[in-house]
């Protein structure tokens, strides 16, 4: 399975896709309201088949004609999500795991809908048949295989994308190196990595920050439900949407790279929540899960690995060296000699030998210590 990204061109008749996105919101409120109502009742989810028969009734009723405007698989997907969303909740509630149930969304924010077998056919050229009309889209990518599933979606700028699933095999297997790290995550090095060049955190919120400090007060100087307020909205949207992509192609690039480069490599389980109660902003601006979700799907696809940690090994505390545990060290050494072997380690540096070590003993890949250049001698 291969999912593609298409973007289609600005047009009017993109009217009728925004209006079946809105439909579908307004579906979703409404099987909400039912669950909701059928929960206070049973202390039960309603049954999704029951929930789409119902929907299929209301359909021939005058007050809802409206809503046959909208396919009936993408009808059928609404309810699908929200019965997955109510399993989850139950399922996590029997384990004693705090989990919200499915809320209201406004209708103008509500972002997609989902065709499954019929409703959509791909044309010649950059040409795409979604209901009775047909749509131009960018052509930066070839759409190869069968299409399983359709998802139109809407951003905040109004634009459309395509997320086309296809039967399209996904293999694209690298040649084996041979090669394993570890890598350490940090603030101002994104990656410490036990052999190579370490990976500057880039910060791309931090560079536009003033662009956004500026948008943001452009923004709120303006009247509301203004169309100079709109339009000054869509600004910061779109500013936002260019750090996204930023991020997005660093975290792309590296993760290329890395797993180009290396069979194995070995990463530190965090707590991201503890790290951004310390840290804030910086910790969601370098996007440390994302870029390893990233990292774990191209591994998968190019037949490498990628392990992390128990997120209790000392691997900063511990000595590369000769395995003597510092257990007085604090967050802002930054350096720190052994007092057994007189080794004078770097914390990040050493921190990513131990995650290798660790690692790489774990899987069996047999003893990778000690290293030739793995810590600054006195």
């Amino acid at each position: 399975m291969k999912t593609f990204s298409i973007k289609l061109y600005k047009s009017k008749k993109n009217w009728k896709l925004y209006d079946q996105i809105t439909l579908a919101g307004e579906i979703y409120n409404h099987c909400i309201a039912l669950h909701k109502r059928y929960y206070r009742l049973y202390k039960k989810s309603l049954n999704v088949y029951a929930l789409i028969n119902h929907i299929t009734k209301l359909k021939k009723m005058p007050r809802y004609k409206h809503w046959c405007q909208l396919g009936s698989q993408a009808i059928q997907d609404v309810a699908e999500r929200i019965d997955k969303s109510y399993k989850l909740f139950f399922r996590n509630q029997k384990h004693g795991i705090k989990f919200g149930t499915p809320h209201f969304k406004k209708r103008i924010n509500y972002k997609s809908f989902t065709l499954k077998q019929t409703g959509y056919k791909l044309l010649d050229d950059n040409r795409i048949k979604i209901g009775n009309k047909i749509y131009k889209y960018f052509k930066s990518q070839k759409i190869e295989g069968n299409i399983k599933t359709l998802t139109v979606k809407r951003d905040k700028l109004g634009d459309i994308y395509i997320y086309a699933i296809t039967d399209a095999e996904n293999l694209k297997v690298a040649p084996r190196t041979g090669e394993i790290v570890g890598c350490d995550f940090g603030l101002k090095t994104f990656l410490t990595v036990s052999y190579g060049k370490d990976i500057v955190s880039p910060l791309f919120f931090h560079q536009n920050s003033n662009a956004v400090r500026k948008a943001n007060r452009n923004l709120s100087k303006k009247q509301r439900l203004s169309n100079n307020r709109r339009k000054a909205r869509k600004n910061l949207e779109r500013l936002h949407k260019r750090i996204a992509n930023q991020r997005s192609d660093f975290h792309w690039k590296l993760a290329n790279e890395l797993t180009d480069k290396y069979d194995f490599m070995f990463f530190e389980t965090l707590n991201i929540k503890t790290m951004q109660m310390l840290w804030g902003r910086k910790i969601s601006d370098l996007s440390f899960s994302a870029f390893l979700l990233k990292l774990k799907y191209l591994a998968s696809v190019k037949g490498k690995t990628v392990f992390c940690i128990g997120r209790f090994v000392p691997s900063s505390k511990t000595c590369s060296v000769c395995g003597y545990i510092y257990k007085d060290l604090e967050l802002k050494e930054r350096e720190w000699r052994c007092p057994e072997c007189n080794t004078l380690h770097d914390r990040d540096r050493n921190a990513s030998y131990n995650i290798l070590r660790v690692g790489a003993s774990t899987l069996g890949l047999g003893d990778v210590s000690p290293l030739p250049t793995m810590a600054i001698s006195a």
